[in-house]
């Protein structure tokens, strides 16, 4: 430990940790150490070790940092794998099936190495530079995917609920300027803003109302339209719910199509909700976040027909193009609308410094610090490219489909839906009953007992009130023979259950 002389500061030899260039071997060490770790993750045999949470408390004293002590990267790492990397939930795992957590990539983890370590904010150009290029790119190569016109344009999110929030935030402020001269951004809140309304399906993601609610608006602002059989937007059901609203004094100023919904993967008429929004003149958002990527494929491409008309879209790279945690994006078809989350600090990116040469991806986003996402899609394409990315998700499409037609005729299943995309929504029927209380008990025991004891995760959802349960198929290494697996596991756990369980 030394002592400045001039402020009299201690500098502790830790300082050694700061990341450059004398600190270059200690990084590689450091690194090449917690490649070991991993792989120790990657060799368990199970999703999870299965543990409570009150067989943590053991292991609480790993969690907070004591002042007094600093630990050597060995002893840090031997701490870390016994709280963390011994029972978190491996998502690459055959037997886990839950939720949208797919498998990662390995150039997407080299990408996030990278980013990660170079810590470049996104922001402004004088702290990004190139960066900003590489995220622009990766922009445009994906609006062009989704055949948006040239002026269209984009910016990485944390996720499609706050892209899903762009997109209300953009179509409220732009129909209150348009129609009303509002400039909400400047002016904030007025009256008639009570009275928008957005509408999207009933089986859209929970983020539409939660963000309206955020927004000041209300979960009432948003009208949940009815589905058909394949958990589809009925077109017809959303003219009667825009008329209806427009009969009681309400104004209509969006749609929000679902390109695969969370717990079908149904795919809205996207065609024909852009034609109505077109005639109501309202704007026309597709959240994507699940099924956005199958425009790589040659399986899905056409029920993304219509997307090239939309006003905005979210799409989830960290869903279901194999990214790490966070990689997402908000695509407008005009990059003007950015206008109505755009901001001028003097500090950062001042007005009168203005540079379209030399960009500042602030002015697209409701973030200031961002991280380099974009990275890890760029080594993503460059590596692995975009036709084998189509080609996994085709894969687990069919994976869907095999499982789908594997158990149908079962007797002890009740199936939803056919698979559109790679979730199969069903349930256990116990054969000796029909009460629909005791098979909601007997499938919450079933995935219950399943995750606690580290055989398998799948998910589960309510339709009408009962309780299902959801396989989200997402690795493309995964077999039928996998699957089936863990449907004779749920058999089994079914026949155990008793009411005193």
């Amino acid at each position: 430990m030394l002592l400045n002389a001039q402020t009299n500061v201690v500098i502790d030899h830790k300082i050694d940790q700061l990341f450059d260039s004398q600190s270059k071997y200690t990084y590689e060490e450091y690194i090449q150490k917690a490649v070991q770790y991993v792989k120790s993750f990657l060799d368990r045999d199970s999703f999870y070790s299965g543990e409570f949470i009150s067989d943590f408390d053991s292991k609480r004293h790993f969690i907070t940092p004591d002042p007094n002590v600093n630990l050597t990267i060995d002893e840090a790492l031997q701490e870390i794998k016994a709280l963390y990397l011994d029972h978190t939930i491996a998502f690459h795992h055959p037997n886990y099936v839950a939720h949208l957590n797919c498998p990662v990539l390995l150039p997407a983890i080299v990408g996030d190495l990278v980013a990660s370590s170079i810590n470049t904010a996104i922001e402004t150009w004088d702290q990004s530079t190139s960066a900003t290029l590489i995220e622009q790119e990766m922009i445009k190569w994906i609006c062009t995917q989704m055949r948006l016109p040239r002026i269209s344009d984009g910016v990485f999110t944390c996720g499609g609920t706050q892209s899903n929030f762009m997109a209300l935030l953009l179509a409220r402020d732009d129909y209150a300027f348009k129609h009303y001269g509002l400039n909400l951004k400047e002016n904030g809140w007025s009256d008639v803003v009570s009275k928008f309304r957005f509408f999207c399906s009933e089986k859209a993601h929970f983020s539409i109302k939660k963000n309206a609610a955020l927004m000041g608006m209300g979960y009432n602002a948003v009208i949940p339209v009815e589905t058909d059989d394949k958990m589809k937007m009925k077109s017809d059901a959303l003219i009667q719910a825009i008329e209806k609203e427009k009969q009681s004094g309400n104004i209509p100023i969006g749609i929000i199509a679902t390109a695969g919904t969370t717990d079908f993967g149904s795919f809205d008429p996207l065609e024909t909700i852009a034609q109505i929004a077109k005639e109501y003149q309202i704007w026309f958002h597709v959240d994507g976040a699940y099924g956005g990527s199958y425009i790589l494929t040659d399986t899905h491409q056409h029920l993304l027909n219509g997307i090239e008309r939309a006003d905005s879209v979210t799409i989830d790279f960290h869903k279901t193009m194999f990214q790490p945690v966070c990689s997402s994006a908000f695509l407008v078809r005009d990059t003007e609308h950015f206008k109505y989350v755009s901001y001028y600090a003097d500090y950062l990116n001042p007005l009168e410094h203005r540079d379209a040469e030399c960009p500042n991806l602030i002015e697209k986003s409701i973030q200031t610090t961002r991280r380099f996402d974009a990275l890890k899609l760029w080594f993503t394409l460059k590596m692995t490219g975009a036709k084998t990315i189509g080609s996994f998700l085709e894969k687990v499409h069919y994976l869907a489909l095999d499982l789908y037609h594997s158990i149908k005729d079962d007797p002890y299943f009740e199936i939803v839906h056919k698979p559109e995309l790679s979730t199969l929504v069903f349930r256990y029927i116990d054969l000796e009953t029909d009460s629909n209380p005791i098979h909601d008990k007997i499938n919450l025991y079933i995935k219950n007992t399943l995750f606690k004891s580290g055989q398998a995760s799948i998910a589960s959802t309510k339709i009408d009130g009962k309780i299902y349960l959801k396989f989200t198929l997402l690795n493309p290494k995964s077999t039928i023979d996998d699957l089936l697996n863990i449907i004779q596991m749920i058999k089994n756990t079914g026949r155990e259950y008793n009411p005193h369980n």
